[in-house]
């Protein structure tokens, strides 16, 4: 149907505001940031052709334009009942390590800006135990709108395809390090992934936050205990997109704070794209690493921390 056009006028530092594009699945009303979204278009504008054994949640694939890509059924990943009219279905086109995916969806409703400050936490009793599909949970108007992990969708659709673990191999075996690493990471289940293959190369003081602003909470606890910031944490590890307050405004504050100015910032992220990369270079990050391959991650680790 459409290109996304993202609102870049003010910084996103500075702004604290995510845009969601709120679709419906099932009646219920559920939201993306609009940073993942790449484009959106009519489920039936492109024949769909299914594929042999593959996931029960996948339909198949299709080809718009001159890219393959795959078509995810949102609704039966979630357990909902399927449309009532798929000529009125729409297809969310995402771009996450520079991989594009379609998910079915039964409408696209609106973008709204939602102020960062006012997405809950999930209640995991109703979204899931320890790792819930849900990140956040926002209200715009009379509407709750849930906003959806998507990094977790293709995690248990093809573990191998979303994250890269098996190259942790090539560091064999190490000694252990206590160096205090803090996390910055909404999904708990990339934030379990990045908690165990930092584990598994040896990094076991690790302490782990699920947003922005409990990170920078943590940092400044840290500064009033007295003693360099460094005594306390070597290195920051922090997503981009985050309830609360976000990677970059976490950056931000860090950069401006004269005890912690000089702290190792890593931005680890699905959404490590040209114009994202360059509010990172602005805000100083120390490295900025797609999600996609997690022994990126650890060579950078090692080289701020052995």
């Amino acid at each position: 149907m459409a290109n996304i056009r993202k609102n870049d006028k003010e910084r996103p530092e500075n702004r604290q505001q995510l845009q969601l594009m709120e679709f419906i699945v099932a009646g219920g009303n559920f939201g993306i940031n609009v940073a993942k979204v790449d484009e959106i278009m009519k489920y039936s504008q492109y024949p769909i052709t299914p594929m042999p054994n593959s996931n029960p949640f996948v339909e198949g694939i299709f080809r718009p334009r001159t890219e393959t890509m795959t078509v995810i059924n949102l609704a039966a990943y979630m357990g909902l009942p399927p449309s009532e009219d798929e000529e009125r279905d729409i297809l969310i086109i995402t771009k996450m390590n520079n991989i594009k995916t379609a998910f079915h969806v039964h409408g696209v409703m609106a973008i709204d800006n939602v102020d960062l400050s006012k997405i809950e936490k999930p209640d995991r009793t109703i979204y899931g135990e320890e790792e819930g599909m849900a990140t956040g949970v926002a209200q715009v108007e009379d509407r709750l709108i849930t906003v959806i992990d998507f990094e977790k969708i293709l995690m248990d659709i093809n573990p191998q395809g979303a994250i890269m673990t098996r190259s942790l191999e090539r560091f064999g075996s190490r000694p252990t390090s206590q160096k205090p690493i803090l996390l910055a990471e909404d999904s708990p289940t990339l934030e379990r992934l990045v908690l165990e293959s930092l584990d598994k190369v040896g990094y076991q003081n690790i302490t782990s936050t699920p947003n922005g602003k409990e990170a920078w909470d943590t940092l400044v606890r840290y500064k009033n205990m007295g003693g360099e910031i460094t005594d306390h944490v070597a290195i920051v590890i922090t997503d981009i997109e985050m309830p609360i307050m976000d990677g970059h405004r976490l950056l931000k504050l860090i950069r401006e704070d004269e005890k912690m100015k000089d702290l190792p910032v890593v931005i680890f992220s699905t959404l490590i794209t040209d114009d994202l990369r360059t509010i990172g270079e602005r805000l100083k990050a120390t490295a900025q690493v797609a999600k996609s391959d997690i022994a990126d991650l650890v060579d950078i680790v090692d080289a701020h921390i052995l």
